[in-house]
């Protein structure tokens, strides 16, 4: 089954913003229209329009005298926070590459992405909370440690580094006080001929992506995609100029990144944000700046309803949200969520979450995205699949990824462009696709049957009690495959296995009903530093969970 729409080029009705798609024309054209409007608000600071592209200006004129230009790789190691988007803006402004690094991140995961980046810089916070990202990067890169001099930094793990530039109070001879105040000999004008270089087709993000097996993956995007596709997507969230946006989603990930900070500067908004989610902190932060939009994970939302603020707070201002649980029912989505991932630079099937579709629609799925096209497949033969047959997605357009860092292309797409999403759908005749869940994670049990583990993971996650559930297929000795969950209780909840069992059986299948469950603490379950669970560990855990119990 192919699913088209039309080529981003030839679509006059795609809306695409007037200006030339690249950051530099993208920062000075808002502060221009903008002006004195809060563009960002955090952690007790507000960015304007104008602020933004004169401190980003600044600091592109610092690393373009530390001998930073067009093409270079620049790490940024901070949480959401008003230097995260200076050095955001200024590292894209200039045709650098700018390389989102993840807080999380232990030490030999930074010193893996360091190297497989092939950083030329990296900015970073001294510390946040508990993470002292200097002590880290010493660790994560031998010899950093022994460096006397910031301009004589070359270390044999990571040969392209050579500058560690650090926002605020700073010992370390080895770094550099490059902030957004530092003194510089370049001046406007040669910052403007520098970004007359930019191009649409110039590489503007590598982002890192786990999957649950194997080493990150790390899709390049061009200014072009960015500027467009996020442009493009504003007008399914509702982003206006009058918005005010709150999320806590870090800017490292798509999710902070495409649907909250470029979102809103496209249109004038205001995005509110933290450093780290905090469930105390949202609810005043909503209420006191009258958010109308409100994005995070559902979870984020049970967090916020939960909480023992929650109730004197006033948010009858949000109008829209993706955490249906902090708004009562009448405000909450009626649709189905979008298909995303950062290999797209965010949605590429989707529609208006709000209005109601019909039951079979109910959940993950839509149209295509304007200016993609979407191909289903038998995932062994690549040959397409019959209109209502369960296949792999595949997907090719303006908004995919150029390739795979350090990856050539013909490991990654298609002959003819395709990339194999391995995502799996079914596609409607009139264009429509509903998401059914990853092609790996499909269970086969022994008894024949196969299930979707998504489908499982939303009963168990509508159960009264459950914050989170995780499904598997997990081995259980001489009966072979079942399928068993991991639920996460929500609050103080006490959850009992067999109640659960119970209530997923009166809504679905017997075969699909999990054979166990174990209720745990989120701590205790295996995650990658992205966030998302390791679904082969996962089995594993309940699979010896099983044995000793049996």
């Amino acid at each position: 089954m192919i699913v088209r729409s039309e080529d981003a080029s030839e679509d006059p009705t795609m809306p695409f913003p007037t200006i030339t798609p690249t950051i530099p024309a993208l920062v000075r054209s808002c502060a221009a229209r903008f002006g004195d409007k809060a563009f960002l608000i955090a952690d007790g600071q507000t960015l304007t329009y104008v602020d933004l592209d004169l401190r980003s200006a600044t600091l592109a004129r610092a690393l373009l005298a530390a001998g930073v230009g067009k093409g270079d790789h620049i790490g940024i190691l901070m949480p959401n926070s008003v230097e995260w988007a200076v050095t955001w803006f200024a590292t894209t402004r200039i045709g650098a590459v700018a390389v989102p690094l993840n807080t999380f991140y232990k030490a030999s995961e930074l010193a893996w992405t360091a190297r497989h980046a092939d950083l030329r810089a990296i900015l970073t916070w001294p510390t946040f909370r508990n993470h002292d990202f200097l002590e880290r990067l010493e660790e994560a890169l031998p010899g950093l440690s022994d460096v006397s001099d910031p301009r004589q930094i070359f270390l044999r793990k990571t040969p392209y580094l050579r500058t560690i530039a650090v926002w605020g109070p700073c010992e370390r001879a080895w770094a550099t006080r490059l902030g957004d105040g530092s003194p510089t000999d370049t001046d406007d004008e040669f910052l403007v001929a520098v970004e007359s270089c930019v191009t649409p087709a110039d590489d503007a993000m590598i982002i890192y992506t786990s999957g649950s097996t194997g080493d990150p993956k790390a899709p390049v995007h061009t200014q072009g995609t960015l500027v467009r596709h996020t442009y493009n997507l504003t007008f399914d969230y509702g982003v206006t100029h009058d918005t005010v946006m709150f999320t806590a989603m870090p800017f490292f990930w798509v999710g902070g990144l495409i649907t909250g900070v470029h979102a809103v500067f496209h249109h004038g908004a205001t995005l509110v944000t933290q450093p780290a989610f905090d469930a105390a902190d949202a609810l005043e932060l909503i209420e006191s700046h009258r958010a109308t939009i409100t994005l995070g994970w559902p979870q984020q939302g049970k967090t916020l309803a939960e909480h023992s603020d929650f109730a004197k707070r006033d948010l009858s201002s949000v109008q829209r949200t993706s955490m249906p649980a902090m708004v009562p029912p009448e405000r909450r989505p009626q649709g189905p969520n979008a298909l995303g991932m950062t290999e797209l630079c965010g949605n590429h099937i989707g529609v208006d979450p709000y209005p109601a579709q019909p039951l079979d629609r109910a959940e993950t799925g839509g149209r295509s995205i304007d200016g993609l096209s979407h191909l289903l497949v038998d995932p062994d033969s690549g040959i397409p699949v019959p209109v209502g047959t369960n296949g792999e997605i595949w997907v090719r357009g303006y908004s995919l990824m150029q390739r795979l860092y350090k990856r050539e292309r013909e490991d990654v797409f298609t002959p003819d462009g395709y990339y194999r999403t391995g995502d799996c759908g079914i596609a409607y005749d009139d264009g429509w696709i509903t998401f059914t869940g990853r092609l790996g994670d499909l269970i086969k049990t022994a008894g024949g049957t196969n299930v979707t583990p998504a489908e499982v993971e939303l009963t168990l996650a509508d159960c009264d009690g459950v914050l989170e559930a995780y499904v598997v297929g997990a081995d259980d000795g001489t009966n072979g495959t079942v399928v068993a969950a991991a639920v996460v209780p929500r609050g103080d909840a006490v959850l009992d296995g067999d109640d659960l069992r119970a209530q997923v059986r009166n809504r679905l299948s017997a075969y699909k009903v999990p054979k166990y469950i174990w209720i745990t603490a989120k701590d205790a379950l295996p995650f990658t530093a992205t966030g998302k669970v390791k679904k082969s560990a996962l089995a594993v855990q309940l699979s010896e969970l099983m044995a000793a119990d049996s």
